[in-house]
Protein backbone atom coordinates (compact mmCIF):
# COMPACT_ATOMS: atom_id res chain seq x y z
CA UNK A 1 0.00 0.00 0.00
CA UNK A 2 1.01 3.79 -0.87
CA UNK A 3 1.29 6.32 2.09
CA UNK A 4 1.18 9.61 1.09
CA UNK A 5 -0.19 13.07 2.48
CA UNK A 6 -3.13 13.76 0.06
CA UNK A 7 -4.67 12.05 -2.72
CA UNK A 8 -6.52 13.83 -5.41
CA UNK A 9 -9.55 12.00 -7.86
CA UNK A 10 -9.62 14.16 -10.31
CA UNK A 11 -7.33 15.71 -12.81
CA UNK A 12 -9.63 18.54 -14.26
CA UNK A 13 -8.35 22.49 -13.53
CA UNK A 14 -9.05 22.09 -10.08
CA UNK A 15 -7.75 19.04 -8.87
CA UNK A 16 -4.44 19.85 -10.81
CA UNK A 17 -4.31 23.13 -9.78
CA UNK A 18 -4.78 22.43 -5.73
CA UNK A 19 -1.80 19.16 -7.06
CA UNK A 20 0.63 21.76 -8.13
CA UNK A 21 0.01 23.61 -4.52
CA UNK A 22 0.62 20.97 -2.35
CA UNK A 23 3.59 19.47 -4.16
CA UNK A 24 5.54 22.74 -4.66
CA UNK A 25 5.19 22.81 -0.78
CA UNK A 26 6.90 19.77 -0.72
CA UNK A 27 4.04 17.63 0.90
CA UNK A 28 3.26 13.81 -0.81
CA UNK A 29 0.57 14.23 -3.21
CA UNK A 30 -1.17 11.77 -6.07
CA UNK A 31 -3.28 13.05 -8.62
CA UNK A 32 -5.48 9.98 -10.31
CA UNK A 33 -8.40 10.22 -13.08
CA UNK A 34 -9.80 7.48 -14.87
CA UNK A 35 -9.26 9.41 -17.87
CA UNK A 36 -6.66 9.31 -20.55
CA UNK A 37 -5.79 12.97 -20.76
CA UNK A 38 -5.80 15.26 -17.94
CA UNK A 39 -7.82 18.37 -18.27
CA UNK A 40 -10.16 18.08 -21.17
CA UNK A 41 -12.65 20.87 -20.40
CA UNK A 42 -9.39 22.70 -20.64
CA UNK A 43 -8.52 21.96 -23.53
CA UNK A 44 -11.77 22.88 -25.24
CA UNK A 45 -12.25 26.08 -23.53
CA UNK A 46 -12.77 29.25 -25.43
CA UNK A 47 -12.74 26.89 -28.94
CA UNK A 48 -8.98 26.03 -27.30
CA UNK A 49 -7.80 29.47 -26.53
CA UNK A 50 -8.48 28.85 -23.06
CA UNK A 51 -10.49 31.28 -21.36
CA UNK A 52 -8.76 30.82 -18.02
CA UNK A 53 -10.45 33.10 -16.14
CA UNK A 54 -13.00 36.86 -15.65
CA UNK A 55 -11.34 39.99 -14.46
CA UNK A 56 -14.60 40.74 -13.38
CA UNK A 57 -15.35 37.74 -10.94
CA UNK A 58 -17.12 38.55 -7.78
CA UNK A 59 -19.50 36.22 -5.81
CA UNK A 60 -22.82 37.24 -7.19
CA UNK A 61 -21.61 35.90 -10.38
CA UNK A 62 -22.18 32.27 -9.72
CA UNK A 63 -25.33 30.05 -8.60
CA UNK A 64 -25.33 28.44 -5.51
CA UNK A 65 -28.18 27.37 -3.05
CA UNK A 66 -25.98 29.35 -0.35
CA UNK A 67 -25.06 32.72 -2.44
CA UNK A 68 -22.43 34.14 0.17
CA UNK A 69 -20.64 30.30 0.07
CA UNK A 70 -18.43 31.38 -2.92
CA UNK A 71 -17.29 34.55 -1.38
CA UNK A 72 -14.25 33.52 0.98
CA UNK A 73 -12.23 31.51 -1.60
CA UNK A 74 -12.92 34.40 -4.25
CA UNK A 75 -11.80 36.66 -2.34
CA UNK A 76 -8.30 35.01 -0.95
CA UNK A 77 -7.79 33.81 -5.15
CA UNK A 78 -8.39 36.22 -7.51
CA UNK A 79 -7.64 36.54 -11.22
CA UNK A 80 -4.75 38.50 -10.73
CA UNK A 81 -3.10 35.97 -8.61
CA UNK A 82 -3.73 33.30 -11.59
CA UNK A 83 -2.07 35.71 -14.10
CA UNK A 84 0.39 36.60 -11.60
CA UNK A 85 1.05 32.23 -11.82
CA UNK A 86 0.37 32.40 -15.64
CA UNK A 87 3.37 35.02 -16.22
CA UNK A 88 5.84 32.91 -13.98
CA UNK A 89 5.75 30.24 -16.19
CA UNK A 90 6.22 32.12 -18.86
CA UNK A 91 2.46 32.66 -20.27
CA UNK A 92 0.80 35.80 -21.66
CA UNK A 93 -2.62 36.78 -21.97
CA UNK A 94 -5.17 39.30 -23.42
CA UNK A 95 -8.26 40.45 -22.85
CA UNK A 96 -11.45 39.78 -25.20
CA UNK A 97 -14.75 41.04 -24.08
CA UNK A 98 -17.04 41.72 -20.73
CA UNK A 99 -13.58 40.86 -18.67
CA UNK A 100 -12.72 37.35 -20.41
CA UNK A 101 -8.78 36.77 -20.49
CA UNK A 102 -7.71 34.18 -22.97
CA UNK A 103 -3.96 32.57 -23.11
CA UNK A 104 -2.22 33.84 -26.36
CA UNK A 105 -0.35 30.07 -26.38
CA UNK A 106 -3.85 28.87 -26.52
CA UNK A 107 -5.14 25.86 -24.29
CA UNK A 108 -2.35 23.15 -24.10
CA UNK A 109 0.11 25.58 -22.53
CA UNK A 110 -2.13 26.27 -19.58
CA UNK A 111 -2.60 22.73 -19.24
CA UNK A 112 0.94 22.02 -19.66
CA UNK A 113 1.62 24.49 -17.05
CA UNK A 114 -0.52 22.95 -14.24
CA UNK A 115 1.05 19.44 -15.45
CA UNK A 116 4.58 21.42 -14.51
CA UNK A 117 3.71 22.87 -10.97
CA UNK A 118 2.76 19.21 -10.00
CA UNK A 119 5.21 17.03 -11.78
CA UNK A 120 8.53 19.49 -11.25
CA UNK A 121 7.77 19.51 -8.14
CA UNK A 122 7.67 15.82 -7.12
CA UNK A 123 3.75 15.07 -7.21
CA UNK A 124 2.67 12.05 -8.95
CA UNK A 125 -0.15 11.79 -11.79
CA UNK A 126 -2.01 8.43 -12.41
CA UNK A 127 -4.04 8.79 -15.22
CA UNK A 128 -6.19 5.98 -16.76
CA UNK A 129 -6.92 4.64 -13.45
CA UNK A 130 -9.97 4.27 -11.70
CA UNK A 131 -11.09 4.44 -8.26
CA UNK A 132 -12.96 1.26 -7.00
CA UNK A 133 -13.66 2.16 -3.56
CA UNK A 134 -13.17 5.00 -1.01
CA UNK A 135 -12.89 4.53 2.78
CA UNK A 136 -11.89 5.64 6.34
CA UNK A 137 -10.65 4.43 9.40
CA UNK A 138 -9.19 5.95 11.80
CA UNK A 139 -7.78 9.12 10.40
CA UNK A 140 -6.69 7.61 7.50
CA UNK A 141 -8.45 7.53 3.85
CA UNK A 142 -7.99 4.05 1.67
CA UNK A 143 -8.58 4.99 -2.29
CA UNK A 144 -8.75 1.36 -3.68
CA UNK A 145 -7.41 1.56 -7.51
CA UNK A 146 -6.90 -1.41 -9.73
CA UNK A 147 -4.07 -3.56 -8.05
CA UNK A 148 -3.48 -1.51 -5.14
CA UNK A 149 -4.36 0.80 -2.10
CA UNK A 150 -3.31 4.31 -1.35
CA UNK A 151 -3.65 5.67 2.18
CA UNK A 152 -3.71 9.03 2.55
CA UNK A 153 -4.54 11.85 5.51
CA UNK A 154 -6.11 13.54 2.93
CA UNK A 155 -8.85 13.25 0.16
CA UNK A 156 -10.16 16.06 -2.16
CA UNK A 157 -12.80 15.18 -5.01
CA UNK A 158 -12.18 17.11 -8.17
CA UNK A 159 -14.35 15.02 -10.62
CA UNK A 160 -16.56 17.92 -11.79
CA UNK A 161 -20.05 17.11 -12.41
CA UNK A 162 -22.14 15.46 -15.60
CA UNK A 163 -21.87 18.09 -18.24
CA UNK A 164 -20.30 16.74 -21.42
CA UNK A 165 -20.48 12.50 -20.36
CA UNK A 166 -18.11 12.12 -23.74
CA UNK A 167 -15.36 13.47 -22.19
CA UNK A 168 -16.12 10.81 -19.44
CA UNK A 169 -17.80 13.25 -17.06
CA UNK A 170 -19.33 11.56 -14.12
CA UNK A 171 -21.51 11.14 -10.87
CA UNK A 172 -18.46 9.79 -9.19
CA UNK A 173 -17.90 13.23 -6.42
CA UNK A 174 -21.86 13.11 -5.36
CA UNK A 175 -21.52 9.21 -4.54
CA UNK A 176 -18.46 9.87 -2.73
CA UNK A 177 -20.39 12.95 -1.05
CA UNK A 178 -23.61 10.80 -0.17
CA UNK A 179 -21.50 8.20 0.98
CA UNK A 180 -19.88 10.40 4.14
CA UNK A 181 -23.35 11.93 4.92
CA UNK A 182 -23.76 14.87 2.28
CA UNK A 183 -26.55 16.04 0.65
CA UNK A 184 -26.94 17.00 -3.53
CA UNK A 185 -28.65 19.66 -4.67
CA UNK A 186 -30.16 18.10 -7.86
CA UNK A 187 -27.64 18.71 -10.45
CA UNK A 188 -28.95 19.73 -13.83
CA UNK A 189 -27.02 21.42 -17.04
CA UNK A 190 -26.59 24.65 -17.31
CA UNK A 191 -24.51 27.21 -20.22
CA UNK A 192 -27.05 25.21 -22.30
CA UNK A 193 -28.96 26.40 -25.52
CA UNK A 194 -32.46 25.86 -25.11
CA UNK A 195 -35.06 23.70 -27.68
CA UNK A 196 -38.29 24.43 -28.64
CA UNK A 197 -40.89 22.58 -31.01
CA UNK A 198 -43.71 23.20 -32.97
CA UNK A 199 -43.81 26.25 -34.99
CA UNK A 200 -41.53 27.86 -33.39
CA UNK A 201 -38.56 25.51 -34.00
CA UNK A 202 -39.54 25.26 -37.50
CA UNK A 203 -39.15 29.10 -37.22
CA UNK A 204 -36.03 29.00 -35.36
CA UNK A 205 -34.60 26.63 -37.81
CA UNK A 206 -35.26 28.41 -40.60
CA UNK A 207 -32.98 31.18 -39.02
CA UNK A 208 -30.37 28.41 -38.54
CA UNK A 209 -26.81 30.51 -38.07
CA UNK A 210 -28.20 33.66 -37.76
CA UNK A 211 -27.09 35.88 -34.76
CA UNK A 212 -27.98 39.12 -33.30
CA UNK A 213 -27.26 41.41 -30.27
CA UNK A 214 -30.58 40.32 -27.47
CA UNK A 215 -31.32 40.85 -23.85
CA UNK A 216 -32.49 37.17 -22.48
CA UNK A 217 -34.32 37.12 -19.65
CA UNK A 218 -35.61 34.68 -17.38
CA UNK A 219 -36.19 33.54 -13.53
CA UNK A 220 -35.49 37.52 -12.67
CA UNK A 221 -32.42 37.81 -14.36
CA UNK A 222 -31.41 39.07 -17.74
CA UNK A 223 -28.05 38.80 -19.45
CA UNK A 224 -27.36 41.23 -23.30
CA UNK A 225 -24.82 39.52 -25.73
CA UNK A 226 -24.79 37.88 -28.79
CA UNK A 227 -27.93 35.25 -29.23
CA UNK A 228 -27.81 32.67 -31.76
CA UNK A 229 -30.51 31.05 -33.91
CA UNK A 230 -30.36 27.12 -34.49
CA UNK A 231 -31.73 23.68 -35.69
CA UNK A 232 -33.12 22.50 -32.31
CA UNK A 233 -33.75 26.95 -30.45
CA UNK A 234 -31.26 29.08 -29.28
CA UNK A 235 -27.85 29.56 -28.49
CA UNK A 236 -25.25 31.96 -28.06
CA UNK A 237 -23.62 33.61 -24.79
CA UNK A 238 -26.93 35.50 -23.80
CA UNK A 239 -28.91 32.13 -24.29
CA UNK A 240 -26.02 30.24 -22.33
CA UNK A 241 -25.98 32.51 -19.54
CA UNK A 242 -30.28 32.90 -18.95
CA UNK A 243 -30.54 28.54 -18.97
CA UNK A 244 -28.62 28.52 -15.81
CA UNK A 245 -31.32 30.21 -14.23
CA UNK A 246 -34.39 28.60 -16.14
CA UNK A 247 -36.25 25.81 -15.18
CA UNK A 248 -38.64 23.78 -16.55
CA UNK A 249 -42.08 25.76 -17.89
CA UNK A 250 -40.39 28.98 -16.99
CA UNK A 251 -41.02 31.58 -19.97
CA UNK A 252 -38.07 33.17 -21.85
CA UNK A 253 -38.09 36.73 -22.79
CA UNK A 254 -36.60 38.39 -25.74
CA UNK A 255 -35.80 42.04 -26.18
CA UNK A 256 -34.35 42.31 -29.60
CA UNK A 257 -32.32 45.96 -30.45
CA UNK A 258 -31.55 46.12 -26.10
CA UNK A 259 -29.21 48.82 -26.33
CA UNK A 260 -31.75 50.99 -28.20
CA UNK A 261 -34.98 53.09 -26.88
CA UNK A 262 -36.83 50.98 -29.84
CA UNK A 263 -39.66 53.06 -30.24
CA UNK A 264 -37.71 56.44 -30.35
CA UNK A 265 -35.89 54.93 -33.01
CA UNK A 266 -38.44 53.94 -35.24
CA UNK A 267 -40.13 57.28 -34.49
CA UNK A 268 -37.07 58.79 -35.56
CA UNK A 269 -36.77 57.25 -38.62
CA UNK A 270 -40.62 58.00 -39.41
CA UNK A 271 -39.70 61.35 -39.07
CA UNK A 272 -36.18 61.49 -41.16
CA UNK A 273 -37.07 58.65 -43.71
CA UNK A 274 -40.20 58.52 -43.94
CA UNK A 275 -40.22 56.94 -47.66
CA UNK A 276 -38.50 53.92 -46.47
CA UNK A 277 -40.19 50.55 -45.68
CA UNK A 278 -40.65 48.77 -42.29
CA UNK A 279 -38.59 46.90 -43.01
CA UNK A 280 -35.82 48.16 -45.01
CA UNK A 281 -35.52 50.43 -41.33
CA UNK A 282 -35.36 47.18 -39.70
CA UNK A 283 -32.84 46.06 -41.63
CA UNK A 284 -30.70 49.06 -40.66
CA UNK A 285 -30.02 46.92 -36.82
CA UNK A 286 -31.22 43.49 -37.64
CA UNK A 287 -30.48 40.69 -40.09
CA UNK A 288 -32.41 40.95 -43.06
CA UNK A 289 -33.81 36.61 -42.68
CA UNK A 290 -34.62 38.11 -38.95
CA UNK A 291 -36.84 40.78 -40.02
CA UNK A 292 -38.20 38.83 -42.39
CA UNK A 293 -39.14 36.27 -40.20
CA UNK A 294 -40.51 39.37 -37.17
CA UNK A 295 -42.90 40.88 -39.82
CA UNK A 296 -44.59 36.93 -40.55
CA UNK A 297 -44.47 35.94 -37.04
CA UNK A 298 -46.01 39.25 -35.63
CA UNK A 299 -47.99 40.30 -38.89
CA UNK A 300 -45.95 43.45 -38.70
CA UNK A 301 -47.02 46.31 -41.84
CA UNK A 302 -43.17 46.00 -42.94
CA UNK A 303 -43.81 46.81 -46.80
CA UNK A 304 -45.64 49.45 -45.35
CA UNK A 305 -43.68 52.93 -45.48
CA UNK A 306 -42.75 54.16 -42.11
CA UNK A 307 -43.70 57.29 -42.69
CA UNK A 308 -47.59 55.96 -43.07
CA UNK A 309 -47.80 54.21 -39.77
CA UNK A 310 -49.29 55.71 -37.14
CA UNK A 311 -47.18 55.95 -33.36
CA UNK A 312 -49.77 53.72 -32.12
CA UNK A 313 -48.80 51.31 -34.47
CA UNK A 314 -45.04 51.69 -34.28
CA UNK A 315 -45.62 51.28 -30.08
CA UNK A 316 -47.41 48.14 -30.86
CA UNK A 317 -44.17 47.21 -33.04
CA UNK A 318 -41.63 48.19 -30.20
CA UNK A 319 -43.52 46.40 -27.85
CA UNK A 320 -43.86 42.88 -29.53
CA UNK A 321 -39.78 43.07 -30.25
CA UNK A 322 -38.46 44.14 -26.78
CA UNK A 323 -40.87 41.52 -25.19
CA UNK A 324 -41.26 38.71 -27.19
CA UNK A 325 -41.93 35.78 -24.88
CA UNK A 326 -41.97 31.95 -25.21
CA UNK A 327 -41.65 28.66 -23.11
CA UNK A 328 -38.83 26.25 -24.38
CA UNK A 329 -39.55 22.72 -24.84
CA UNK A 330 -35.75 22.06 -22.71
CA UNK A 331 -32.36 22.37 -23.29
CA UNK A 332 -29.84 20.24 -25.45
CA UNK A 333 -29.08 18.64 -21.96
CA UNK A 334 -25.61 16.96 -20.27
CA UNK A 335 -24.28 16.62 -23.86
CA UNK A 336 -23.38 20.32 -24.91
CA UNK A 337 -24.07 21.90 -21.21
CA UNK A 338 -20.41 23.61 -20.25
CA UNK A 339 -20.86 22.94 -16.51
CA UNK A 340 -23.43 21.26 -13.89
CA UNK A 341 -25.42 23.61 -11.78
CA UNK A 342 -26.23 21.59 -8.18
CA UNK A 343 -23.81 19.30 -7.10
CA UNK A 344 -22.55 18.86 -3.43
CA UNK A 345 -24.53 20.67 -0.86
CA UNK A 346 -22.36 23.30 0.35
CA UNK A 347 -24.26 23.03 3.98
CA UNK A 348 -21.93 20.59 5.07
CA UNK A 349 -18.62 22.25 3.59
CA UNK A 350 -16.38 24.92 5.32
CA UNK A 351 -16.42 28.01 3.22
CA UNK A 352 -13.38 28.78 4.02
CA UNK A 353 -11.69 25.55 3.80
CA UNK A 354 -13.36 23.10 1.32
CA UNK A 355 -13.57 20.70 3.58
CA UNK A 356 -16.12 18.38 5.09
CA UNK A 357 -17.78 18.89 8.51
CA UNK A 358 -18.87 15.29 8.22
CA UNK A 359 -15.97 14.14 7.42
CA UNK A 360 -11.90 15.43 8.92
CA UNK A 361 -9.59 15.79 6.06
CA UNK A 362 -12.41 15.12 3.02
CA UNK A 363 -12.10 17.94 0.97
CA UNK A 364 -14.77 18.87 -2.31
CA UNK A 365 -13.51 21.47 -4.83
CA UNK A 366 -14.59 22.73 -8.42
CA UNK A 367 -17.77 21.98 -10.64
CA UNK A 368 -18.50 19.21 -8.36
CA UNK A 369 -19.69 21.65 -5.45
CA UNK A 370 -22.96 23.60 -5.78
CA UNK A 371 -21.30 26.45 -7.13
CA UNK A 372 -21.64 27.63 -10.40
CA UNK A 373 -20.60 30.55 -12.74
CA UNK A 374 -21.08 32.91 -15.84
CA UNK A 375 -20.54 31.83 -18.47
CA UNK A 376 -17.02 33.84 -19.68
CA UNK A 377 -13.99 32.03 -17.46
CA UNK A 378 -16.11 32.75 -14.31
CA UNK A 379 -16.46 28.53 -13.50
CA UNK A 380 -12.27 28.86 -13.75
CA UNK A 381 -11.58 30.92 -11.14
CA UNK A 382 -13.84 28.89 -8.95
CA UNK A 383 -11.32 25.81 -9.55
CA UNK A 384 -8.72 27.64 -8.91
CA UNK A 385 -9.81 29.43 -5.84
CA UNK A 386 -11.69 26.28 -4.20
CA UNK A 387 -8.77 24.48 -5.21
CA UNK A 388 -6.63 27.41 -3.66
CA UNK A 389 -8.94 27.21 -0.60
CA UNK A 390 -8.56 22.98 -0.04
CA UNK A 391 -4.71 23.07 -0.79
CA UNK A 392 -3.79 25.78 2.01
CA UNK A 393 -6.25 24.49 4.64
CA UNK A 394 -4.20 20.70 4.17
CA UNK A 395 -0.41 22.44 4.14
CA UNK A 396 -1.94 24.85 7.87
CA UNK A 397 -2.88 21.35 8.73
CA UNK A 398 0.56 19.30 7.94
CA UNK A 399 2.62 22.06 9.48
CA UNK A 400 0.46 22.12 12.62
CA UNK A 401 0.82 18.27 12.23
CA UNK A 402 4.83 18.82 12.20
CA UNK A 403 5.21 21.11 14.88
CA UNK A 404 3.37 19.04 17.10
CA UNK A 405 5.93 15.86 16.06
CA UNK A 406 8.96 18.70 16.80
CA UNK A 407 8.23 19.35 20.54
Amino acid sequence: MDTIDTVIIGAGAAGLFAGGILAKAGTRVCVIDHAKKPAEKVRISGGGRCNFTNLHTRADAFLSDNPHFAKSALARYTPLDFCELMAENGLSWHEKTLGQLFCDQRAGAVIQMLLDELQNHGGDLRLDTSVAAVSEKNGQFDIQTPGQHMSARSLIIATGGLSIPKMGATGFAYDVARQFGHEIVTPRPALVPFTVSGALKEMFSSLSGVSTQARVSTGGTGFTEALLFTHRGLSGPAVLQASSYWREGMPVTLTLLPSENLLTMLKTHKSTMPKRSLSAVLNIFLPDRLTDMLASRFALPHSERIGALSDKILQEIAARLTGWTFIPTGTEGWRTAEVTAGGVSTAALSSQTMESSLQDGLYFIGECVDVTGWLGGYNFQWAWASGHAAAEAILCKERERKHASDL
